[in-house]
């Protein structure tokens, strides 16, 4: 008898720990993913099976600080490109700040 509890004991820590191993390899993908590209990110939730990414990790949490940024009131705005609405060529935003004041508004017209 007794074993049989030290095997039951034994296989009993071994689930524990490779189900432990497995959260924390999750976890660690899920924040690696988090920090990425929006099209790296979207194809790694697209491997993940969608109700268990939010059922077991504190997704919301872990997106607020992936995606915190280090921008304060006041900094300048980082320089990035667009293509025009025609998509006849980019325009660069530091060259367009350098013209004029440029607002940019962020918004849904849903």
């Amino acid at each position: 008898m007794p074993g049989f509890r030290r095997a039951g004991l034994r296989l009993f820590l071994g689930l524990t720990v490779g189900v432990a191993i497995a959260y924390l390899a999750g976890g660690a993908y899920l924040w690696w993913a988090m920090h990425q590209p929006p099209e790296t990110f979207a194809v790694a939730m697209a491997r993940m099976p969608q109700p268990a990414v939010y059922l077991l990790y504190p997704f919301e949490s872990l997106w607020t600080h992936a995606r915190a940024g280090t921008l304060n009131i006041g900094d300048p705005a980082p320089d990035f490109s667009l293509l025009k609405v025609d998509k006849s060529e980019p325009i660069q935003f530091s060259a367009l700040n350098l013209q004029r004041p440029v607002v940019l508004v962020f918004g849904s017209y849903t």
